[in-house]
């Protein structure tokens, strides 16, 4: 890894991450692909942090948040089956990067944050006119804006609020992770009849989010 990092150090590492971290793991997803290749993953993190930014692991932000792999994302983008023109409320969106790559494929973004400090570092990474910046508690999400096409919940989580539920539009799609043991798997699920049935689809090292807690006794 170079020891100053460059545009052509992320150019560089943006492509590695494309051929080793990505297509080697299904996310083939044309669009997926292409937008997380012109998406400045460098510029979502602390300065001291952007010779890492393409790393195969989570980026600790302090605070208990942290930003996923490159991996986590884009198996999560690809489950969503995002398309130009959909809503997608984005929950826990920290530095923006998730926010920045779904404006890249076309969506408008509501983009949840309850850290200012990840806030001003996402909206200085980013000026997309299709994103819009909530300041908020991530398990209220963002009801004025509602309903949705899509709701990701960007890391592992232990309850789905149905706060969360009530603001996806039926036959919306719904993508987030959950503990089960001692691993984290990726799980997804379309509304119907203003329910959610959750399923599996990948087992992935998923940062915690916080504020999603289950009560004791809670199964999910």
């Amino acid at each position: 890894m170079a020891t100053k990092f460059s545009e052509i150090t992320a150019a560089d590492m943006r492509a590695a991450m494309i051929d080793s971290q990505l297509r080697t793991n299904d996310v083939i997803d044309a669009a997926v692909v292409g937008a997380m290749a012109a998406a400045p993953r460098e510029a979502h993190v602390p300065a001291h942090l952007a010779s890492v930014a393409y790393t195969d692991r989570a980026i600790a932000l302090g605070h208990g948040r942290a930003l996923n792999a490159p991996l986590v994302t884009g198996r999560m983008l690809v489950a969503a089956a995002i398309r130009p023109g959909q809503r997608v409320l984005l929950i826990g969106s920290a530095t923006g990067y998730t926010a920045a790559v779904l404006a890249r494929l076309g969506a408008e973004v509501h983009a949840v944050e309850e850290r200012a400090e990840l806030m001003a570092i996402a909206q200085a990474a980013t000026s997309e006119a299709n994103i819009h910046w909530v300041a908020g508690t991530l398990s209220a999400g963002a009801p004025n804006a509602a309903p949705f096409d899509r709701i990701i919940v960007e890391g592992a989580i232990e309850t789905l609020p149905d706060t969360l539920v009530g603001q996806l539009a039926d036959g919306g799609r719904l993508v987030t992770a959950r503990p089960d043991g001692a691993v984290t798997r990726l799980v997804q699920g379309v509304k119907a009849g203003g329910t959610i049935a959750l399923r599996s689809f990948a087992d992935m090292d998923v940062a915690p989010l916080p504020g999603f807690a289950a009560p004791a006794g809670f199964t999910f």
